[in-house]
C-alpha cells in the first residue's frame, strides 16, 4: 500500500494513524493492499476552493474524496497491477472544530474522516438512507476495531 501524504498546514497530523485507518478499511473490505491513495491535509480556505470548483458548493467542508475507480462500471484490477484508488483531502481546521463539537479527540475525528473518505473511494455513498445506514455502520465498525471510539 502506497500512501502519498502531504500536509499543507503548520499543524502536526498523525500520519501513522491515517495509514492505520486506511489499512483497516482495506482489510475490512477485503481489498488488496496493492493500491495507492493520496492524502492531503489542508486548511478551510483551500478545501473551500476545491469544494466550490468540484462540487459547486461555496463553503468549506471537512473532507473531499476523489475516487479514480467507478465501481458502478468497473472493479479493482484482477491482474495483480496496482490499484490507484484516488485522493482524500481533509481540512484540519474543520476536523478540529468538529472534534471539539462532538467532544472527542482530533485523532478520532481524523480517523472518522479518513474511514469515511476511504469508503467513498471504494464506491460507497450515503445519498439514500439505506446507503447511509450501510456506510456509516461500516465506518463505526472499522473505527471500533482499531480503538477509535467516540
Amino acid at each position: 500500500m502506497d500512501i502519498l501524504f502531504q500536509n499543507n498546514t503548520d499543524t502536526h497530523v498523525n500520519s501513522q494513524l491515517i495509514s492505520e485507518v486506511i489499512k483497516a478499511v482495506l482489510d475490512y473490505e477485503n481489498v488488496t493492499d496493492n493500491c495507492e491513495i493520496s492524502v492531503t491535509i489542508t486548511d478551510n480556505n483551500e478545501i473551500h476552493a476545491l469544494n466550490l470548483r468540484y462540487r459547486k458548493i461555496d463553503r468549506p467542508t471537512d473532507v473531499l474524496s476523489f475516487p479514480l475507480i467507478d465501481f458502478d462500471k468497473e472493479g479493482l484490477p484482477d491482474d495483480g497491477s496496482k490499484a490507484y484508488l484516488g485522493d482524500i483531502v481533509i481540512s484540519i481546521e474543520k476536523a478540529a472544530e468538529q472534534a471539539e463539537e462532538y467532544g472527542h479527540s482530533l485523532d478520532r475525528e481524523l480517523g472518522f474522516l479518513t474511514a469515511h473518505s476511504m469508503l467513498h473511494l471504494l464506491g460507497y455513498d450515503h445519498i439514500k438512507p439505506d446507503e447511509e445506514k450501510v456506510m456509516f455502520g461500516k465506518q463505526e465498525e472499522i473505527l471500533k476495531k482499531i480503538g477509535l471510539r467516540r
